[in-house]
């Protein structure tokens, strides 16, 4: 199957105005159809690495992107975003649908996607273990994100930690990584042969522009990443690189915090936070040069790794054998990982769910 790097524009087109593209994430599967002229050409340039499909057995999200029946069609152009016939956002122009379609898609997966735990974060792999960077906005989560990608991290989301956590593992929602302003320039000189998208200057988050996934991590879509490690990152100019370990009282607010669904999912949410914290370090990391934080992740990988493995073979050991008894098992709660949630520093049970900071923490923001 052709990519859209390989399709001629105009078959994108076709598409998007017939039966759709349908981009299969990881997460979920887009159906996305529209008639915006500029369209095409912006997702045969984020999406580059994509097949181009136009069929599926079953698409989660189904978006129309259309010009409306109005004068707008001709005079200063708009563009609708539709999601099952209902529009949830203003109008956006016309030449500006890429971003509207990427936010736009942002905010249907946060709050339909309930499946899974949905933290706020950028997610990378390596080694078969994923690094959750869970981080508000202007944290310089995309920057670094993107950044690992480019260096030999395997990319799943620079928006959506979608954490599974009957099976314990991050699936990919692979999109392209949207950077803002300086952090363009940035990433350009981080690395010049970096696969950006067009400019989008007048957005209402200023300048935008998007990385493409890479083939390799498009490739592997469908590849999961057990629990590595956490990073709470937070870029400050002019400062060194440091990166310091984080009480596991804090790290779990970060989490509970930055997960769009945490009250959706509530006991499992919990459970799933509580779980996290318990097996995997957590590090506050202080950045203003990539190449420095990158170096100094890198440094930590092996370690982090090698107790992950030895953290499973444990678990395997003390797994109990089926007990077929009647009753027995009664008293677990279904969907529950690994062990009953414990208090990190007491040892006591901790069985009831919080919430997040503020009501706002765990929602996407309209585009």
């Amino acid at each position: 199957m052709p990519t859209l790097s390989d399709a001629p524009v105009a078959d994108i087109a076709a598409a998007l105005a017939g039966p759709g593209l349908w981009l299969d994430i990881g997460l979920a599967t887009l159906r996305l159809r529209s008639d915006a002229p500029a369209l095409a050409a912006q997702l045969q340039s984020v999406y580059r690495h994509f097949p181009l499909r136009t069929a599926g057995d079953w698409a989660d999200l189904h978006v129309d992107v259309r010009r409306p029946r109005s004068v707008r069609r001709w005079l200063r152009p708009q563009v609708v975003f539709q999601c099952d016939g209902v529009a949830p956002f203003d109008p956006f122009p016309a030449d500006t649908a890429l971003p509207l379609v990427e936010w736009g898609a942002n905010w249907l997966i946060g709050r339909r996607c309930n499946d899974h735990l949905l933290f706020h974060a950028g997610v990378v792999e390596r080694d078969g273990h994923a690094l959750l960077m869970p981080a508000l906005p202007g944290s310089g989560k995309s920057t670094l994100t993107a950044a690992l990608s480019q260096r030999g991290w395997r990319l799943l989301s620079d928006e959506f930690g979608a954490y599974d956590w009957r099976q314990d593992h991050f699936v990919s929602a692979l999109k392209p990584v949207a950077l803002k302003n300086d952090s363009i320039a940035v990433l350009q000189a981080f690395a010049p042969d970096v696969e950006l998208g067009p400019l989008f200057p007048k957005t209402r988050k200023g300048t935008v522009a998007h990385l493409a996934p890479s083939a390799a991590a498009v490739r592997a879509v469908h590849t999961p990443a057990r629990p590595g490690a956490i990073v709470l990152p937070r870029w400050q100019p002019g400062s060194a690189t440091t990166l310091q370990p984080v009480l596991p009282a804090l790290a779990f607010s970060s989490l509970a915090f930055n997960a769009f669904n945490y009250t959706v999912c509530a006991a499992d949410g919990f459970d799933a936070a509580v779980s996290l914290i318990n097996r995997v370090p957590a590090w506050q990391l202080i950045y203003s040069d990539l190449d420095d934080a990158l170096r100094t992740l890198a440094a930590q990988w092996p370690a982090v790794v090698a107790r992950a493995q030895t953290e499973a073979q444990t678990e395997a050991r003390k797994a109990p054998r089926a007990d077929t008894r009647m009753g027995a098992g009664a008293g677990t709660r279904k969907g529950a990982p690994i062990g009953a949630p414990m208090d990190v520093q007491t040892g006591t049970r901790l069985d009831a769910p919080v919430q997040p900071a503020t009501d706002t923490a765990a929602g996407v923001p309209a585009p």
